[in-house]
């Protein structure tokens, strides 16, 4: 069976290209479970792929896409049935496995989810992995009982998926939130988001070398990494929590010991590719009931595959914004 894909080649001189092509169902890895893709969902990690990274994308050509969602067509095992709802997010999905930018995937019958009631197909992939990384963060600070009226909680990067998304549960949880962000121009759809204060990136930048500063935060979620991330934790009050989650703007941490032994802060490292199915389960249902967001769709730009290409391209020339659902219908 014929299926249309974004494909992306290595050409000569190890440059890529990206085409849609027309693929054979036949072609693709003979795992369990065969599904036809309706959503997905294009993520920093996608853009990477798409532009020939070979540390998260060994084998070309492929077809990127580290979210999906769709309709169960078979299934070896039988866990699933056809006609089913389901979801894939992260393992190994979209990085050496053709992923969600194709209509047909064919994964481990352990990848695969079933959307809980309350979501869509569509509604779970404006989540996708960056609502469910954002949720990991949202569990990470419950879990360390740090709770609403413990005072403010700084997220970073706020107007790209991960941070938009975090912005929102929290502050449908009860809790303030400070958003920061290079876009002061989204402050109205952050605050309309959930956010109570927006402040320019320039405010999470301290130079001055100080092993401590002001403690401000009860917990961070940061999406940039580098100095940012060494402000906000010499920032964060005793006790406090750092989710980190991104290196956009530097993979050094540089800072001294003092937050840990001083103030007793702990960094979390998140990762969501490889969490096991009981919590998977567990955030997938949250995000279908308590921290669901009302009127997420509000902030979702949605395209369909022949779109795809100038989305990536903002992605990784850091114009783009908020989230982008991938629909496979169009």
């Amino acid at each position: 069976m014929k299926y249309r894909a974004l494909v992306v080649e290595e050409n000569a001189q190890n440059s890529f290209s990206r085409k849609i092509k027309f693929l054979e169902t036949d072609n693709l890895p003979k795992n369990e479970v065969l599904i036809k893709v309706t959503y997905s969902s294009l993520n920093y990690k996608d853009a990477l792929s798409a532009r020939g990274h070979k540390g998260i994308s060994r084998i070309y050509p492929h077809t990127p896409g580290i979210d999906a969602a769709g309709i169960i067509v078979s299934d070896s095992t039988n866990k699933f049935s056809a006609g089913d709802i389901v979801l894939v997010t992260g393992y190994d999905l979209g990085m050496n496995t053709f992923g969600g930018f194709g209509e047909f995937i064919s994964v481990p019958a352990a990848w695969v989810i079933k959307i809980p009631n309350g979501l869509s197909d569509a509604e779970s992939m404006m989540y996708g992995t960056a609502g469910f990384t954002a949720a990991i963060c949202v569990r990470e600070i419950m879990r360390n009982e740090i709770k609403p009226d413990a005072g403010d909680i700084l997220v970073t990067g706020a107007t790209g998926g991960v941070g938009l998304i975090a912005v929102g549960i929290l502050s449908r949880l009860g809790y303030t939130v400070t958003a920061s962000t290079g876009k002061l121009q989204k402050t109205d759809m952050l605050k309309s988001m959930g956010a109570t204060n927006v402040i320019d990136r320039s405010v999470v930048y301290d130079l001055t070398g100080k092993p401590l500063l002001p403690a401000k935060w009860s917990a961070v979620i940061d999406t940039v990494g580098g100095n940012t991330l060494s402000t906000a934790t010499r920032s964060t009050k005793m006790h406090g929590i750092i989710c980190v989650l991104g290196n956009v703007e530097s993979d050094i941490l540089n800072i001294t010991v003092y937050p840990f032994l001083l103030r007793g802060v702990s960094i979390i490292g998140i990762d969501s590719a490889s969490k096991n199915m009981e919590l998977r389960e567990t955030i997938w249902n949250n995000l279908a009931n308590d921290w669901k967001i009302p009127n997420l769709s509000n902030y979702i730009n949605e395209v369909g595959l022949d779109n795809l290409t100038e989305e990536i391209d903002k992605i990784l020339q850091g114009k783009q914004f908020g989230r982008i659902l991938v629909n496979l219908n169009k």
